[in-house]
């Protein structure tokens, strides 16, 4: 399957009806509330439904997904204070999947943890959500991990893809820098950040070698990994070898090791079939790039 060509729809979504297109996202979103100090545990299943409405109800770009083709995700949410009512301090992990042509497998693309997310949330709340400006920090961050997600789903697809995406994820940062809220600012002691997330997608020119080995892992690897074995594991090394590449520049950039929380189980479960000399060349860049995954890495060569 090869995502369309995407056109964007340069208004304010909450003015465009929701049954024109498509929708482009099949997300669920779990809530972890148990550390919030409330008895009203009813408001958590409205966010719950709210945000995935948010998220699976509107249509982010013109591609006309059918529902099987629409891209799946995961966002679980874990409540780590409520200080009081209507405000809640929370981290979000965000995890997405691909097909895998000619398989029934379905590929962690997308792993990310966000650490610090502050919002004020009420029942029957309208999620208005305009990408010219900021509203407020519930549909900024839902949105801003909408095009993340479709950015780098399209990146897999077709040589870097994701760009109008991307553009419009970093003009939502840009535009949430004037809230007060954590997590959208460039601050060098916390580079597991949005912001840091969205520069290194869409403005590091470092960093291009990583999203260029998205594609090349996944339409010219895995998507061929049941037809042309051989060609799938020497593209799927060489992907390795780009993201190498990026992180002798920047080591422990936040999209390499978004990319490796990502891949790290399959990388060594798939390699395990490749030649012997293939395996040994990849786990020599595997164990440079993650070394904290040593084991797994080195485990290929037992396969």
């Amino acid at each position: 399957m090869v995502r369309p060509v995407i056109f964007f729809i340069l208004f304010s979504f909450f003015l465009v009806p929701n049954k024109v297109l498509s929708q482009q996202l099949n997300f669920t979103v779990t809530i972890n509330s148990e550390r919030a100090k409330t008895q009203d545990t009813d408001i958590f299943e409205k966010m719950k439904s709210a945000f995935e409405q948010f998220l699976n109800g509107r249509n982010w770009t013109d591609a006309d997904l059918k529902p099987q083709e629409r891209i799946k995700g995961n966002l679980l949410i874990t409540i780590n204070d409520m200080p009081q009512v209507g405000f809640f301090s929370a981290t979000v992990q965000v995890q997405t999947v691909r097909p895998v042509f000619g398989s029934n497998y379905e590929s962690l693309i997308l792993n990310f943890a966000d650490r610090n997310w502050t919002f004020e949330y009420t029942e029957s709340q309208p999620l208005e959500f305009n990408q010219f400006s900021y509203l407020n920090n519930i549909t900024s961050l839902l949105a801003y991990y909408a095009y993340i997600t479709i950015g780098i789903d399209y990146d897999s697809f077709s040589p870097r893809g994701g760009d109008a995406f991307f553009e419009i994820a970093n003009n939502i940062v840009a535009n949430a820098q004037q809230s007060s809220n954590p997590g959208w600012n460039q601050n060098p002691s916390d580079k597991r950040n949005r912001y840091w997330l969205a520069n290194e997608l869409y403005n590091s020119q470092v960093m291009v070698p990583v999203r260029d080995a998205y594609y090349l892992y996944h339409r010219k690897g895995l998507d061929l990994l049941t037809t042309k074995p051989e060609e799938s594991y020497e593209n799927i090394v060489e992907a390795i070898k780009m993201i190498q590449e990026a992180n002798k520049v920047q080591p422990n950039s936040i999209l390499t090791i978004s990319f490796m929380d990502a891949k790290s189980d399959e990388i060594s479960k798939i390699l395990k079939g490749a030649p012997m000399e293939l395996k040994q060349e990849a786990v020599e860049v595997l164990l440079k790039v993650d070394p904290n995954n040593a084991r797994k890495y080195n485990d290929i060569l037992k396969g």
